[in-house]
């Protein structure tokens, strides 16, 4: 990491134009932003915890230097790949099946559990 960037700083400016609305309630827009920053989070941590138990593997010891220099080869970064979308596609896969059941004319889920409540 560059220790003349400010990272804080640079985290709270504000984008140029309009924000993008998805929702009807800019509150879900927000917490959508921020779960998703959350798993971009994660994901950065599965991929060090990756490369500090491939490093106990070879070396039987890490330094933070070892950690901050690891470069994976060709395979471990195509495994590195496979878990990510993995991971991603677990997370997504609500918004998935919401636009698989639009695109299959399906009823959403709310129609069904108003349905059987009252049945």
């Amino acid at each position: 990491m560059s220790e003349d960037f400010d990272w804080v700083a640079a985290s709270g400016k504000r984008a140029k134009g309009k924000r993008p609305e998805y929702f009807e309630d800019p509150a879900l827009d927000r917490l959508y932003s921020v779960v998703m920053a959350l798993v971009a989070e994660v994901s950065v941590l599965k991929d060090r915890g990756d490369t500090i138990e491939r490093l106990l593997e070879k070396n039987g010891t890490i330094s933070r230097e070892d950690i901050e220099n690891y470069v994976p080869d060709r395979k471990e970064g195509e495994e590195r790949g496979l878990a990510t979308r993995v991971y991603v596609a677990r997370v997504m896969r609500g918004f998935q099946q919401e636009v698989e059941a639009l695109e299959a004319g399906d009823p959403p889920i709310q129609d069904w559990v108003e349905k059987l409540s009252k049945d």
